[in-house]
């Protein structure tokens, strides 16, 4: 952790600093290298993989940013306050939230729903986007004298489609997300924090794997009109434009980025 000097010292630099949380593999992984590449210095939030997390730091510190990775569960609280206050101490005040972590959870039909796969699911996707806009904002605000910043939510298509007969309740909590969204981006603006978010389509990611529905980015590939399924990096250039002064005057928006579908 850096000494108060050494966090002055940063805070020169004039450098943006940003947290993505989720950011070990996929979507998450891509947009911190991606902010990196664009001057950004990180906070890698990640779970359990600290190789995978070590390897995105490593890749960012090659862009020349300054980086760290923090563990921590985005649905608990305390975790998510620990986080921000890593990196307020290591980076220096933050610029940029990416709501990026989440879980999809077992592909089952309503009725095969587990309570503690429901109560996991919202805790994760729903609660974490909830407890780390909160902390953002008590730092990015303009009224707290912070300097204004965004932020980016992860959403789904699945919010749209309802994902029936599989993942009905990850659909549900991404349509929070979108709630939450346009709810904050109104809320926020006098703030001078924009939050948008992206309504992500079927994304080359260990995801599906992890669910037990490997076969899913193949069918859904064969509908998409480009005829494929995102790449990481495809999203992560959506979050960069959300990020960045081109989209000054978005607030409380969702973007699609599917493909077409």
């Amino acid at each position: 952790m850096r000494s108060a000097s050494s966090n002055r010292k940063h805070a020169e630099s004039g450098r943006p600093v940003a947290i993505v949380t989720g950011a070990s593999h996929g979507i998450g992984a891509a947009t911190a290298r991606l902010l990196a590449a664009e001057g950004y210095d990180l906070c890698i939030n990640y779970l359990s993989d600290h190789e995978a997390a070590a390897a995105v730091v490593s890749d960012c510190e090659a862009a020349g940013a300054t980086a760290i990775a923090v563990p921590g569960n985005v649905g608990d609280r305390e975790d998510v306050i620990r986080v921000f206050h890593a990196c307020d101490e290591a980076l220096g005040s933050l610029s940029c939230l990416v709501n990026n972590a989440g879980i999809i959870g077992r592909a089952c039909r309503m009725e095969d729903l587990l309570p503690e796969e429901l109560e996991r699911t919202f805790a994760v996707n729903t609660y974490g986007v909830v407890y780390c806009i909160q902390e953002a904002a008590k730092r990015m605000s303009v009224r707290n004298g912070g300097k204004g910043g965004t932020i980016v939510n992860m959403s789904s298509l699945a919010a749209m489609l309802g994902s029936p007969n599989e993942y009905v309740h990850y659909a549900a909590s991404k349509g929070a997300v979108e709630s939450i969204t346009v709810g904050a981006g109104k809320e926020l603006a006098a703030d001078g924090i924009r939050v948008n978010a992206i309504r992500v389509g079927t994304t080359n990611t260990r995801i599906h794997v992890e669910g037990g529905n490997p076969q899913r980015p193949a069918k859904i590939a064969a509908l998409t009109p480009m005829g494929r399924i995102a790449e990481p990096e495809d999203i992560a250039q959506a979050a960069l434009w959300l990020a960045s002064s081109g989209s000054g005057f978005v607030t409380g928006t969702v973007i699609t980025v599917a493909g077409g579908l």
